[in-house]
């Protein structure tokens, strides 16, 4: 099979960012590790050649062991026994080999037994294993409740937990339950602190907990009697060691059959407290869902680069009246549209990883000393930015996988709607991506922030001033002419909600003003991406021109609009 990283030259293009040389230099703080880890890097080049090395041996276990297995996971799928989860033949042999090779809690810091990588690497991983297995990629991100350990647990509970990814310990996110979807702040499974043991207990049910029954699992919990809001939710860390959680079911699901969801059941299970009470919704889990919102736009990329490999090989290879169906207009069409969409894409998902990068960095340094005011001020800079950026990333990654996924089973025609071809796994699993971790609508409300606090259009602006290859002067004027559409609309939409008692203009104009924005920041990173690399300029063409279209209905839209007209869409 190939290699998934070799044989995608995108992956290290963006690994090779010059932003990747202050991220590296605040991950690795002057190299320090060097003398105390033979695996240390000594310096920037050092660093960058052990990411490439490790994402070449994720991109074989992805093409030789993950790839393969991906049909036998699909048919066969989890069960439960004896109130417990026993993975596919398959999931459990990829899990064991990216255990093996090291690849658990990679960007854990190395006194963990991780590999102290930062999050590009990380994220690039996870798109390689979402190609592999979309549904496998859950199992194996869900590393992310490490980083959160590491970020507010004790230093105990650090010590406790961190070293036990690196063997192979799987994780879960236990939120939802069946009357708290979205609205975490409707949790309502019990924690009851027993003052003579010094012990934490949890009672109640969750629901469409996603590999429910991993070996620590982070819990949102209710610790605060008598609340019904967020302020009363906590976080605690369960050890499946106690065995006092049941598997009650596992989904039926439509996609990502290898991807256990699980109905959970606690019967006084003990639990430690993560961090500080009260603060679990607040705090902890914005976090979590912040990082778990990344790794689904990594997910999104890797699937919808799956789907536009099938689509393109089967357009090469089916002929139909005397040639490939790639010559027909309607094919190809529809071919570099979605490789456009896939590009935009894996460019708004490094950028917002790059993001995530710096702050985090700072974040980590500041626990062991005093931030200076610049070093302040830049990680507020890139926290306000991932933190925009991030909803943005789910919302367009998402919809494009499956606009991706569903073009290319088209191309396939009848022969996709067959389970002989991989397109109509793909397809499946594609369809969870801008549902779970929060719905594209709710990535709008999250995202509108960006909008209504100029934070979009300040970032387009400076993203307007980049040092371009002159020969691309007309792809940017094409830009700035969306950008004074994008600020028509928004000036526009002020005015009729400043007219109102209520932002209800602004909310049901949100996702197109959401959509403008992002149209125009995804333009402007293909554009960079085509000064670093030319082989993006015809990518980047058929991307802007996708954006103008959108970017002008849009605000024929919102300019023909009236208050008065939200009543024909009320019922």
């Amino acid at each position: 099979m190939a290699n998934f990283y070799t044989d995608n030259e995108d992956m290290k293009f963006h690994l090779e960012h010059p932003l990747m040389k202050k991220i590296v230099a605040l991950k690795e703080r002057g190299f320090e590790d060097k003398d105390k880890y033979d695996y240390a890097p000594l310096d920037f080049e050092d660093a960058m050649d052990s990411y490439d090395r490790t994402l070449e041996i994720v991109g074989e276990i992805c093409g030789d062991i993950i790839g393969p297995n991906a049909e036998g996971v699909d048919q066969e799928g989890p069960q439960v026994v004896n109130d417990r989860v026993i993975y596919a033949r398959g999931t459990q042999e990829n899990h064991d080999a990216l255990t093996k090779a090291g690849l658990i809690g990679m960007s854990l810091p190395r006194e963990y037994d991780g590999l102290n990588f930062p999050i590009v690497p990380y994220v690039m991983a996870a798109e390689l294993v979402s190609r592999a297995d979309g549904g496998f990629a859950n199992i194996w991100g869900l590393q992310d409740c490490a980083e959160t350990i590491h970020e507010f647990a004790s230093k105990e509970q650090k010590e406790n937990y961190l070293p036990r990814f690196a063997k192979g310990a799987t994780a879960a996110m236990d939120l939802t339950e069946p009357d708290a979807g979205s609205d975490l702040q409707a949790v309502q499974l019990k924690a009851t602190y027993n003052a003579d043991e010094d012990q934490w207990y949890l009672n109640g049910v969750k629901r469409f907990i996603t590999n429910g029954d991993g070996d620590v699992s982070l819990v949102l919990a209710r610790s605060e009697e008598g609340t019904n809001d967020g302020r009363g939710l906590s976080m605690f860390i369960y050890d499946k060691k106690h065995m006092a959680v049941k598997v009650r079911r596992i989904e039926h699901k439509m996609g990502i059959i290898g991807s256990p969801t699980c109905e959970l059941v606690f019967t006084n299970a003990p639990a430690e407290l993560v961090g500080s009470r009260k603060m679990g919704l607040i705090k902890y889990v914005m976090s979590l869902m912040n990082g778990a919102r990344l790794g689904v736009g990594a997910q999104s990329v890797g699937i919808a680069e799956a789907a536009y490999r099938e689509g393109l090989a089967y357009a090469k290879e089916r002929r139909q009246f005397g040639k490939a169906i790639i010559e027909f207009p309607a094919v190809y069409e529809m071919l570099t549209n979605m490789e456009a969409k896939l590009n935009a894409s894996r460019s708004v998902l490094y950028e917002t990883s790059r993001m995530v990068d710096v702050y985090k960095a700072y974040y980590h340094i500041s626990q062991d000393r005093s931030l200076d005011k610049d070093e302040r001020n830049d990680m507020k800079k890139y926290q306000r930015l991932a933190d925009v950026f991030t909803p943005l990333l789910k919302l367009f990654a998402s919809e494009f996988c499956n606009e991706i996924a569903y073009d290319s089973l088209q191309i396939h025609a009848g022969s996709g709607y067959m389970k002989d071809y991989p397109i109509e796994r793909l397809v499946r699993d594609a369809r969870i991506t801008n549902i779970y971790e929060g719905t594209t609508q709710l990535q709008v409300v999250a995202a509108v922030r960006g909008v209504t606090t100029g934070q979009y259009l300040a970032q387009i602006k400076f993203y307007e001033e980049a040092e371009l290859n002159p020969q691309l002067e007309y792809i940017r004027t094409t830009l700035k002419g969306m950008t004074e559409r994008y600020e028509k609309a928004v000036a526009r939409v002020n005015e009729i909600n400043a007219t109102a008692d209520h932002n209800d203009f602004l909310d049901f104009h949100a996702r197109r003003l959401v959509e403008m924005a992002g149209y125009i920041i995804m333009g402007y990173l293909m554009l960079m991406d085509t000064t670093r690399n030319d082989k993006y300029q015809a990518s980047c063409e058929a991307f802007v021109k996708m954006g103008k279209a959108k970017c002008a209905a849009h605000l024929d839209y919102i300019m023909s609009s009236e208050l008065k007209d939200l009543g024909i869409f009320k019922k």
